[in-house]
């Protein structure tokens, strides 16, 4: 059974930054194989996604935080991390890693797409 393990949340004023963190463990197939993603969601609004990464580190973002965010692997730790820069209080949500066996990373930004999820870190930006 596929377990992930979000860390790094926390509470920052805007502009700044935090790094955020997901272990991967129970994977059945070989890490590089999987899409790698974090998703979001706010009070009252709709788990949208943030970023993906797939096979060959290739990346995708949602145009809010293009060019602020950076998502990025480490295959050896089968890890995934979230670089948040210039941090807003829109930004302000909970965050969630979610997985799903696919090289490519088809659809990521729909929720439906992955099978299994962490249980999510918080991050609160304050202006």
């Amino acid at each position: 059974q596929v377990q992930l393990v979000e860390s790094g949340g926390g509470s920052v004023q805007s502009g700044g930054s935090l790094r955020l963190s997901c272990a991967a463990s129970g994977l059945i197939y070989s890490y590089n194989t999987y899409c790698m993603a974090w998703f979001r969601q706010a009070p009252g609004k709709e788990r949208e996604g943030v970023a993906a990464v797939a096979s060959g580190d290739r990346t995708n973002y949602a145009a809010s935080v293009k060019g602020r965010f950076t998502i990025s692997q480490d295959n050896a730790e089968t890890t995934v991390y979230l670089q948040m820069n210039n941090l807003n209080p829109d930004d302000t949500a909970m965050y969630y890693c979610a997985t799903y066996p696919n090289v490519y990373c088809s659809g990521y930004l729909f929720p439906s797409r992955y099978n299994a999820w962490g249980q999510g870190t918080q991050v609160t930006v304050s202006s």
